[in-house]
């Protein structure tokens, strides 16, 4: 019997060993690669359709983004209406998703509707037919949102910070416009949809509870034919083209309290090596409530709500970043700030007792990620997507494990360079 007046004992999650759960995988007849991460203790399921569908091989802004967003709004046999009223008819959830590399369709429901929504997917992924008038409608909503967000300082920073560091006509630094809304045409979009969204340009992942012969039914539906015809897409080349200025003060709201405060700048792409070691130093830094950044500039300035910084990294390039909204009079105060608490890490090693609550902080943080199916899913879909092993992620854990305070003070000392950074304040 369990002792119940003894405390039981705690452990650092640095001495839990984490492994990634199994992927299983197969192919379907016409060569489609299926993900799948089975759980059959709960009742529902994820499917996701991803293509190679993203902004990178738009011929012009926000056509893979309308594209992907009007696919689901009639099809040869439905309209639009029709394809919501089943979906919510079987209690299921339809949405889709774009980004610069890739598009998808994901679709939630229980497994005991699967064979029901399975055709209505095909339909669409096969026969959409991008009407007319839910362009318009999608334009004008579209243009209705760009009209309500540019008065945020925070969007605009958002915007803007993209275009100064990767440029305007990379699709990193590619953003939305009233006449980019203005100049997408049907005919485009459907030209688009039919060369993407094609079974040679297609990966299936699936989590959840799957129904018997579920392999036989994911064949039968998508599996037997050479859908939309076999597609050959030529990866485009693009220059990043950064901006020569690196400070900007840009006034968008004159009666504005706030000022949305931006300091970035470049950073390789996902597959260098500085990647996961970076990732311990941005926790450090400002990744986390507890953080340098959080603690000076929130808890003891009082400057702002929230300060935090991220890295982002694409398949080409990335930046690394410290964005917060501040007190419209103490913006220049919150930068000058943030270079002191990127300056301490160069010049001053991190405290031990630091190092073990952000390492203990960011293991936790992946032990909730791979708490269920869906999200074990997402972790392989990222690695497959970018073409990596399995080893990344027990690499990636490693160093969060391992790493000394002077190898996060050297790497301060090559990426924390205030030469290097662009300088944004919107108010």
């Amino acid at each position: 019997m369990i002792n119940r007046k003894q405390s039981p004992d705690i452990k650092n999650s640095v001495e839990f060993e984490i492994k990634l759960p199994p992927v299983e995988s197969f192919h379907l007849d016409n060569g489609i690669p299926v993900y799948l991460v089975p759980a059959q203790e709960q009742e529902t399921l994820q499917l996701e359709w991803v293509f190679d569908a993203g902004n990178w091989y738009e011929a012009a802004p926000m056509i893979a983004s309308a594209a992907n967003n009007l696919l689901k709004n009639g099809t040869t046999n439905k309209t639009a209406l029709q394809i919501n009223e089943t979906i919510e008819y079987y209690g299921a959830f339809l949405s889709v998703q774009c980004n610069h590399q890739f598009a998808s369709v994901v679709l939630h429901c229980l497994e005991k509707h699967l064979v029901s929504l399975l055709p209505v997917i095909r339909e669409i992924l096969t026969s959409a037919t991008i009407p007319e008038q839910e362009l318009e409608i999608y334009k004008q909503n579209g243009k209705q949102r760009l009209s309500v967000n540019l008065q945020k300082c925070d969007f605009v920073a958002n915007r803007n910070m993209d275009k100064y560091l990767f440029g305007e006509d990379h699709p990193y630094g590619r953003y939305s416009t009233m006449e980019a809304f203005d100049q997408l045409q049907r005919d485009r979009l459907v030209a688009f949809y039919k060369k993407h969204y094609t079974f040679n340009h297609c990966k299936i992942f699936i989590a959840g509870k799957t129904p018997r012969h579920f392999d036989a039914l994911l064949n039968k539906t998508f599996g037997t034919d050479l859908w939309n015809g076999k597609q050959e897409i030529t990866q485009k080349d693009f220059s990043l083209q950064p901006a020569a200025e690196k400070k900007y003060r840009i006034t968008n709201d004159p009666n504005g309290v706030q000022g949305a405060v931006r300091i970035a700048r470049s950073f390789p792409n996902r597959y260098h090596p500085d990647v996961p070691k970076m990732q311990v130093l941005n926790t450090v830094l400002g990744g986390y409530f507890g953080s340098r950044l959080m603690s000076n500039i929130r808890e003891e300035k009082g400057y702002t709500y929230g300060i935090f910084s991220v890295v982002y990294v694409y398949n080409t390039a990335g930046f690394f970043g410290i964005l917060t909204e501040a007190g419209r009079d103490v913006t220049e105060a919150t930068i000058t700030e943030s270079y002191k608490e990127m300056q301490r890490l160069c010049n001053e090693l991190i405290p031990e007792e630091e190092l073990s609550l952000v390492r203990n902080y960011m293991i936790g943080g992946i032990l909730g990620d791979l708490d269920g199916s869906f999200k074990v899913i997402r972790r392989w879909k990222n690695l497959i997507l970018s073409g990596l092993k399995e080893e990344y992620f027990n690499n990636a854990v490693n160093i969060i494990k391992t790493i000394s305070a002077k190898e996060l003070q050297q790497l301060a000392q090559n990426y924390f360079v205030k030469d290097d950074f662009y300088e944004l304040v919107v108010v």
